[in-house]
């Protein structure tokens, strides 16, 4: 009987270390699904979108500029114009920021300098439209 359980033993043994692999493995799998699951379904706001990478002073023509701080989808958005500066509450909306200005609401948003819709920053890359015609660029 000894010999039929070691000849047993030495034909199923590798049979169950295989399966065993096998059932660790797709245990493994299924665990970092989950996880990347898990990743894919976190909220947006358990991180900071992407607006936050425009913090900082953006420069326009004729010594205007738009200022942005804060972050997390809060935003004190300052602009300086011809008049001078003035601020406003900003937050986040559709990978934009959004605030209201004179009953209107504005969106800042990405673009390059031909976006702006002015001339003196047509050939920029790195910039922030808020409305055609009124642009600020970092380069």
């Amino acid at each position: 009987m000894r010999s039929h359980v070691n000849r047993l033993m030495k034909t199923t043994h590798p049979f169950l270390a295989a399966l065993l692999i096998a059932i660790v493995s797709l245990a493994g799998c299924s665990d970092r699904n989950a996880s990347s699951q898990k990743t894919a379904d976190t909220p947006a706001a358990a991180s900071a979108p992407r607006t936050d990478e425009w913090l900082g002073k953006w420069t326009g023509p004729e010594g205007t500029f738009l200022e942005l701080a804060g972050g997390h989808g809060k935003y004190d958005v300052t602009v300086q114009n011809l008049d001078g500066p003035r601020q406003f509450e900003g937050r986040y909306a559709d990978g934009a920021i959004e605030f209201e200005r004179d009953g209107t609401k504005e969106v800042i948003r990405g673009t390059n300098g031909a976006e702006t819709g002015m001339k003196w920053l047509a050939e920029k890359k790195n910039c922030l439209t808020v409305r055609q015609g009124e642009g600020y660029c970092r380069d």
